[in-house]
């Protein structure tokens, strides 16, 4: 049953929890308007929701794995998550259910799969031959906790080590526990009188697969014969052990020890060691011990055919090196070179030619897994250059504050920021290509183009291209460059309004079309960009300060080239001086009284060379007024075609023609309002209540922005900011008073009722849900454009919304999209040689407003959407013709308006974790999927919708997440998806040679089948580890991924009602068993590879 409850506001707001707004619109407006003629063709069965694609580096990894044959790299993380990654452009994400760190990684080598260990004590095995890897087997330990994992390659008996100190051993086709146990203290017998401490390390004698070194965190290391049960040799060191290493021939290992000492050992001399080498500690007289260094905590010992072998190793260094960067050193016969990171090294792996460990290791390449980034370091080449990562891995180099994203953007401009990108490469990489190479592409279906632009905390922007799934930087631009630093803490100007990041992106406006780009940073200022291909020499930057401050007083609006002050000298209503310490956002304070009119940040003064690309055509700095900073900027939009921007904050609104550098418009918000002002408003000192510039905007928290934001944006503004006032007198009527402006929207349409056709204005949204049209007169093109002023004037033009305005739009009358005018990008650093007549063609707006076209009749709408809800206005009229509550217990945080299968829609995303579209115009509800909660402001900050069904978030401090709410991008997927696993031969094992083999020094089999299966070892305690299946199956990820599996459930569900119950635990099984088959079949063929193979080949 649907409910209307349609009540009469005073200022237009309806409260209504109707969906079929349809209806209750056409009560409110009797038919008599021409809209039901339009013909929607969205329905619901053209949207589905799903993640697409997850780009960046891993947030917080903890584990690193690389299948040498596959070459597949595989990164685990603190959250749970698994990255793999292939090619560049071979990418996959997968997530652990349970979010537990992933501790261990280890590839099934050439096999398509992937055993991770976490630290809940489970362990999981991941079927890789699928576009979405899926888990096959889990397995949850009970009573002990897992520490180390070891697969040997080609074998399928994982050997486990745990906390206890205890080895169990799992069948990794079954996934199921062997009954051969190893405990701790049947491995140490009575070497030691105390227990040895977890497993700290596990693996194979290169040489002889029955002898398994298990190395125990105290620092005693154990030979284990695995066929007499017992132990071959025992070596004890008394320091704590963090890794050890085999050399590929067996007869020596070497260990990392936590005092910075490497030992090496002769796997038949357990006495003491052979060599003892502490790589960082200062060699003392004497012959004393060096000092002790920070422990070594990971070792790898690689040879080589022609030279001496490698030894790689992280941590060691000695504790004098404070401040000291993280580092990896490679010692190489005589020489060791130190190799510093920017970050702690998390783990590191050595890329070698084969996956034998019985054969020469041939090392070419070692991967460095760091908290942040991802290093891979070129062995074979000198000074050990790195390789140019292809992955987008840096989307966090400086915090993101910001995202932008467009899809269908024109096709030229991807060539040109990639060619002036280009330019911007650093040089001094390896010359090899990237080894990280297995997978294939998918086969992208997308024909259009997409950019996802990302602001900065350090005020640098970048372009992404992001078509067909895949991420690749195009070009930086970095704004602060137009600023002065100060060289020291000392020189810090003192006009700061932020501690930190003072150069923060806060805002990006773009036109994809004419290639303008407009920002607005955190110390409130705006940059006007305009894209050349050509090199120039800018003498002096050209720049404006504006006045921009709150005060109600009937003053005309201040035009010319510098805003001056208001009429009503700000000092007289407030005389005396206020202490400085009632500021808390500004850094300093000025002896001289109050700080006025100066700019928070200083542009330079000497010539700024541009190179290609963005180059800065106007600074726009708000100032300080009468000791009040300015306040950061809440919304901006530039428009290419009219050559103006404008931008808005809590105290008002400043409209700027950057094509004569000059301040049109300068107006605090109320007085936006005129005569029409719906609010009594008390006139005072914009002083008397201050507020801390963080307000609206503030993103100087750690990683991106402050908790305390999680409210809506107008109660935030209402509640947040503006409480900590320093007046007493402060009523609620006064905090309402503090409007800012939270949406702006240029375009050609009816201004007023009385309009017979449309002309250029701009629409103004505020934080109180009102709406109000600025009516813009602008010269004709050529010559006159650069002479006559623009004429500006509030055309009284009111409309009201629940809630914070957040985005407009127009429709034609046919409802399709009026995209505000533009012009084509022009290189315009190169001088023009053409008539006038050409001039002035190109100066015309580029509207693709169909109103001129057509009779005069013709009308638009205007979509806008609040907080609260979204209504269709027809124009000229202004009546409202379609509304639509979009969430009363919540608020939207983001919506756009955009296309979607040839039409278009409104799409929202609220703070509630919904993500909704509505059809246009009649704002029917088409999808309603609830998606995440806001769990932190970054989401919020970074959530935005664009054409054909795509959007994207920041789902950790450096990775965005993709997702799409198109049925026909979700149906694509699998087809543009890469493939991980790729069937390759793996190498042959390397030939002993006849004599070796006859005389020992052969690599000794071993049949595992035969020690650790139930035959021999009986069966595993049933309370030690419990065996869960597994959702993954070929068929199963295939049928999710396109959408065949809610048809299943249905088909199921029906079934069940009539008394026909499918069994889950039969399909289930099914899975299993082709699994198991699956594996079983690799095996046997390994089995009859070897088995015609006489004794003395292996």
């Amino acid at each position: 049953m649907r409910k209307f409850n349609i009540r009469k506001v005073l200022d237009g707001l309806t409260a209504g929890s109707s969906s079929a707004s349809q209806q209750q619109q056409q009560q409110q407006h009797p038919p008599g308007n021409r809209e039901p003629e339009i013909q929607e063709t969205l329905q619901s069965e053209h949207f589905q929701l799903c993640k697409t694609v997850r780009h960046g580096f891993p947030y917080q990894p903890s584990a690193l794995a690389f299948d040498p044959v596959q070459k597949i790299l595989a990164v685990g993380t603190q959250t749970g998550a698994l990255r793999l990654f292939g090619r560049p452009g071979v990418e996959c994400y997968c997530q652990h259910d349970s979010g537990a760190a992933v501790i261990q990684l280890q590839f099934l080598i050439n096999e398509g799969a992937l055993v991770s260990a976490l630290a809940d004590d489970t362990l999981h095995l991941w079927n890789l031959r699928q576009k979405r890897p899926a888990i096959l087997h889990s397995l949850k330990f009970c009573r002990e906790r897992v520490t180390f994992c070891h697969l040997p390659f080609q074998s399928k008996w994982l050997y486990v080590g745990t906390e206890r100190g205890n080895i169990h051993i799992v069948n990794v086709e079954s996934f199921t526990l062997s009954g051969y146990v190893i405990m701790w203290n049947k491995a140490i017998e009575l070497s030691s009188k105390s227990h040895p401490g977890p497993v700290v390390h596990i693996s194979d004698n290169p040489m002889d697969e029955g002898k398994l070194l298990i190395g125990f965190e105290s620092g005693t290391v154990v030979l284990w014969d695995l066929k007499s049960k017992k132990a071959d040799y025992r070596y004890t060191y008394d320091e704590a052990i963090h890794s050890v290493a085999w050399h590929h021939e067996g007869k020596q290992f070497i260990c990392s020890h936590s005092d910075g000492t490497l030992t090496i050992w002769n796997v038949r001399s357990p006495a003491k060691p052979v060599q003892t080498i502490t790589p960082h500690g200062k060699q003392l007289k004497d012959g004393k011990k060096p000092e002790p260094c920070k422990p070594i905590l990971k070792v790898e010992f690689k040879t080589t055919r022609s030279g001496e072998p490698f030894i790689i190793l992280s941590g060691g260094l000695s504790y004098d090196t404070v401040g000291r960067r993280p580092c990896l050193t490679v010692m190489h016969g005589k020489s060791t070179a130190v190799l510093e990171m920017d970050y702690s090294i998390v783990d590191f792996l050595t890329l070698c030619e084969t996956p034998y460990p019985n054969d020469f290791q041939e090392p070419y390449a070692v991967v460095v897994l760091l908290e942040k980034d991802l290093v891979l370091i070129d062995l074979a080449q000198n000074g050990y250059p790195i390789f140019e990562n292809p992955y987008p891995l840096s989307i966090h180099e400086s915090p993101v504050t910001c995202c932008e994203y467009f899809a269908d953007c024109p096709v030229d401009l991807i060539p040109a920021l990639y060619s002036v990108g280009a330019r911007q490469k650093r040089q001094g990489y390896s010359k090899k290509e990237w080894p990280i190479n297995g997978g294939n592409w998918g086969l992208g279906a997308q024909s259009y183009s997409e950019i996802i632009i990302t602001g900065h905390a350090d005020g640098s922007i970048k372009f992404w291209d992001a078509s067909a799934i895949t991420l690749q930087v195009l070009y930086k631009l970095k704004t602060s460059k137009v600023f002065e630093k100060s060289r020291n803490k000392d020189e810090k100007p003192n006009t700061d309004i932020v501690d930190e990041d003072p150069y923060a992106i806060q805002i990006i406006s773009w036109c994809p079309e004419s290639r303008m780009l407009c920002i607005a940073g955190v110390s409130a200022h705006v940059i006007i960009y305009r894209f050349s291909k050509q090199e120039v020499i800018t003498e002096v930057i050209p720049m404006l300060e504006v006045r921009l401050l709150y005060e109600i007083s009937d003053v005309e609006t201040p035009e010319g080239e510098q805003a001056p002050p208001l009429p009503t000298p700000v000092g007289s209503a407030n005389p005396q001086p206020i202490p400085p310490q009632s500021h808390p956002s500004t850094s300093s304070s000025s002896s001289d009284g109050l700080r006025d009119n100066v700019p928070c940040l200083k542009v330079k003064s000497s010539p700024l060379k541009q190179s290609p690309g963005y180059q800065t055509e106007l600074v726009i700095q708000l100032v300080w007024v009468g000791g009040e900073p300015p306040q950061q900027i809440t919304s901006l939009a530039v428009n290419s075609s009219y050559g103006l921007v404008v931008f808005g904050n809590c105290n008002g609104i400043a409209m700027v023609d950057y094509l004569q550098k000059a301040v049109l418009l300068n107006l605090g918000t109320i007085e936006l309002y005129g005569s029409n002002d719906p609010y009594r408003r008390e006139p005072r000192s914009p002083r008397k209540s201050r507020q801390p510039s963080g307000g609206l905007c503030d993103i100087s928290e750690g990683a991106v922005v402050p908790e305390d934001r999680c409210k809506s944006p107008t109660s935030d503004i209402k509640d947040n900011s503006f409480s900590r006032s320093r007046s007493s007198s402060v009523t609620s009527i006064d905090k309402e008073s503090r409007e800012a402006i939270s949406a702006l929207h240029f375009c050609e349409t009816f201004t007023r009722k009385t309009d017979s056709a449309p002309s250029p204005c701009l629409w103004v949204g505020t934080t109180l849900g009102t709406v109000l049209v600025i009516a813009l007169n602008l010269p004709p093109g050529g010559e006159q454009r650069l002479l006559q002023p623009v004429i500006v004037s509030p055309s009284g033009t009111i409309l009201r919304l629940k809630g914070a305005i957040l985005r407009m739009a127009f429709l034609d009358s046919t409802g399709c999209l009026v995209p505000p005018a533009h012009e084509p990008w022009k290189e315009h650093n190169v001088p023009e040689e053409k008539d006038e007549k050409e001039k002035l063609k190109k100066r015309r707006p580029v509207s693709v407003s169909p109103s001129s076209s057509q009779e005069i009749s013709e009308n638009q709408y205007a979509v806008i959407c609040s907080e609260k809800q979204a209504k269709v206005i027809s124009l000229p009229s202004q009546n409202c013709a379609y509304k639509q509550n979009i969430t009363e217990t919540s608020f939207v945080l983001r919506g756009d308006i955009v296309s979607l299968s040839n039409s278009i829609c409104l799409a929202c995303f609220c703070a509630n974790g919904h993500i909704m579209t509505f059809s246009l115009p009649s704002l029917r509800p088409l999808l309603d999927v609830y998606y995440l909660p806001l769990t932190n402001m970054r989401i919020a900050r970074t959530f935005c919708f664009t054409n054909n069904g795509q959007a994207l978030y920041l789902v950790s401090p450096t990775e965005i997440q993709r997702l799409t709410y198109s049925q026909e991008t979700c149906e694509n997927l699998q087809e543009m998806l890469g493939e991980l696993f790729t069937p390759v031969e793996t190498p042959e094992a390397p030939n002993r040679g006849f004599f070796k083999g006859l005389f020992g020094g052969g690599a000794q089999s071993l049949d595992r089948e035969e020690l650790f299966g139930e035959s021999s070892s009986g069966k595993a305690s049933r309370s030690l580890a419990q065996h869960i299946p597994g959702p993954g199956g070929i068929e199963g990820v295939k049928g999710a991924a396109s959408g065949v599996v809610g048809e299943l459930a249905r088909a199921r569900l029906a079934l069940d009602e009539r008394g026909q119950k499918l069994s889950d635990l039969e399909e289930r099984t099914a899975a299993m068993l082709s699994s198991a088959d699956s594996f079983s079949k690799h095996a046997h063929e390994m089995m009859l590879k070897y088995k015609d193979k006489k004794w003395y080949q292996f």
